[in-house]
């Protein structure tokens, strides 16, 4: 499948795994709110593309078995292209190991409701975010 980046929800009771983007000038979304992920290198799949991205930014290694929903979306960048969007779970011992990488201000287990209806958030992460908790994670 083509796609050009991944992203994921990442839930721990009702709360969902976020960070505060960097602040900077010409930065897509600068000082908003958002979600592990990012774009694909060369020819790794969706959830390699998304298990490196929560790796390089919050020091976390999953296996890929720990991405318990998926969907394609068109991306946020390119409406005609595709990115996916997965839902996971964290364990408060996964949580507790964060290791906060180089990209955004900080990170915060927030929880969903205000995630989902922040006015600083990433709207498109916010709506995708909502659907996965509706769907499977807040059952």
């Amino acid at each position: 499948m083509e796609f050009v980046g991944a992203k994921a929800a990442f839930f721990c009771g009702d709360k969902v795994l976020t960070y505060l983007r960097d602040d900077l000038p010409g930065l897509g979304w600068a000082g908003f709110w958002d979600l592990p992920g990012g774009g694909r290198e060369a020819e790794e799949g969706p959830e390699d593309c998304l298990l490196r991205e929560l790796e390089e930014e919050f020091g976390l290694r999953l296996p890929a078995d720990r991405l318990l929903w998926r969907r394609v979306f068109p991306s946020m960048m390119d409406l005609a292209k595709n990115a996916v969007f997965f839902g996971g779970r964290l364990l408060p011992d996964e949580i507790a190991a964060i290791r906060f990488g180089s990209e955004g201000q900080f990170w915060e287990m927030m929880p969903v409701a205000d995630f989902v209806s922040h006015p600083k958030a990433v709207p498109e992460l916010q709506r995708r975010a909502g659907i996965v908790w509706e769907e499977w994670a807040g059952r």
